[in-house]
């Protein structure tokens, strides 16, 4: 049983991954199983190359993007699981006791982030019911968002990134992501506001 399993290794995914994975020191969060399935075969990322992206070298590579934080989760927070090469089929059950079925294997978890882009061609059987034109997206791009508020799609599920109805830039994606990840950590923290930042003076 994981705690949370986040759908989709792309910026939005990665970004609510990382934050999650620092706050393992903090008492509400260190007995927290997390996870991620990092299938992106399709990520907009694979052919983007970055030039106006706050914190990111200048004519940075989506594809290094890609492998590098995936590698950056791995060496800081080695206990978030990575799932690579699985994709997520179908979608079940309730706040606290998901379950999530892949094309090689089934898992549960308490808490579901989903964050693998906002293509017309989504397919994640159990969540297509709340499948509704992107807002902020051209009509002709054939764009679809999850109804949310705030992020939150229904108790227990939170979706990221363009799929949250978000623009396509990397920026708003990361943060995308990491917002989700305190309103989990709140969450975690029986309500009580909270964020984790590192610094050089610990």
């Amino acid at each position: 049983m994981f705690d949370v399993l986040i759908i989709g290794g792309g910026v939005s995914g990665v970004s609510c991954a990382l934050v999650l994975g620092s706050a393992h020191k903090k008492v509400f969060a260190q007995d927290k199983n997390i996870a991620i399935i990092t299938h992106q075969k399709a990520s907009s990322l694979q052919d983007a190359i970055f030039y106006n992206a706050y914190g990111i070298s200048s004519g940075k590579l989506g594809s290094e993007i890609l492998t590098e934080t995936t590698t950056q989760l791995q060496e800081n927070y080695p206990h978030i699981t990575q799932i690579e090469d699985e994709k997520v089929v179908s979608v079940s059950g309730e706040a606290g006791n998901f379950v999530v079925v892949t094309n090689k294997n089934t898992y549960q978890t308490r808490i579901i982030v989903i964050g693998v882009g906002s293509s017309s061609l989504f397919s994640i059987e159990g969540l297509q019911h709340y499948i509704e034109p992107h807002k902020k997206s051209l009509v002709e791009k054939n764009r679809i968002q999850l109804q949310n508020n705030d992020q939150k799609v229904a108790d227990g599920i939170y979706v990221v990134g363009t799929l949250a109805g978000h623009r396509s830039q990397l920026a708003i994606a990361a943060g995308s992501g990491a917002a989700v990840a305190t309103d989990i950590l709140t969450l975690w923290n029986n309500g009580i506001e909270t964020h984790v930042h590192d610094s050089v003076r610990e």
